[in-house]
C-alpha cells in the first residue's frame, strides 16, 4: 500500500472519532484521551491541534484516510503519536507513517510513550530508530487503571 501523510482536513475529523472510539483499539493504546468519546469535546481538541504549531497529519492509504499521526509539545521535549485504524493493523502502515513524519520533522530528540504490553506499537517505534529509555506508571483512561509504559527517545 502506499502510504502518505498531508494535513488534517475537516472531513477526516468523522473518521477519527470512529477509530478512536473503537473499544479494542482504545484498550491497546491505553493512554487516550477521555475528551474521545465526547464529540463536542473531540472537536474541540482537534480545532485547538490543527490551530497549534504542532505537527498534525493524517495517515493515507492508497487515498484512503486510515489515522493520523503528529509531533506536539514543546521544543526538546516533543513527542511523537500516532493512530491506525484497526482494520490496517499488521500492514506496516504505522511504521511508514511514522517514518514520514519523521522525515518532515528532523528535530531531536523526539520522545514517545507507549502501554508496556502493547508490541506492535513498540515494535513500530524500535524500527523507526526510538529505543525504551526508562520504564513508568501511568493512569490509562482507556483501562481505568494504572499501567506500565515504556519511555523511549530518537537521538
Amino acid at each position: 500500500m502506499d502510504v502518505s501523510l498531508r494535513p488534517v482536513h475537516d472531513s477526516d475529523l468523522p473518521v477519527f472519532y470512529r477509530q478512536m472510539n473503537d473499544p479494542e483499539s482504545n484498550r491497546l493504546a491505553a493512554f487516550t484521551s477521555p475528551k474521545a468519546a465526547d464529540r463536542d469535546l473531540f472537536e474541540a481538541h482537534w480545532k485547538r491541534l490543527r490551530a497549534s504549531d504542532d505537527v498534525v497529519r493524517t495517515v493515507l492509504a492508497d487515498g484512503d484516510v486510515v489515522g493520523n499521526a503528529a509531533v506536539y509539545g514543546e521544543p526538546g521535549e516533543r513527542e511523537v503519536t500516532y493512530w491506525i485504524d484497526r482494520a490496517y493493523w499488521g500492514r506496516g502502515l504505522a511504521t511508514a507513517a511514522l517514518r514520514e513524519l519523521l522525515a518532515e520533522v528532523p528535530e531531536r530528540p523526539l520522545y514517545a510513550r507507549a502501554a508496556a504490553d502493547n508490541a506492535g506499537s513498540l515494535r513500530v517505534l524500535e524500527k523507526c530508530g526510538f529505543r525504551v529509555t526508562a520504564a513508568a506508571r501511568g493512569f490509562a483512561h482507556a483501562r481505568g487503571e494504572e499501567i506500565d509504559e515504556a519511555v523511549l527517545i530518537l537521538e
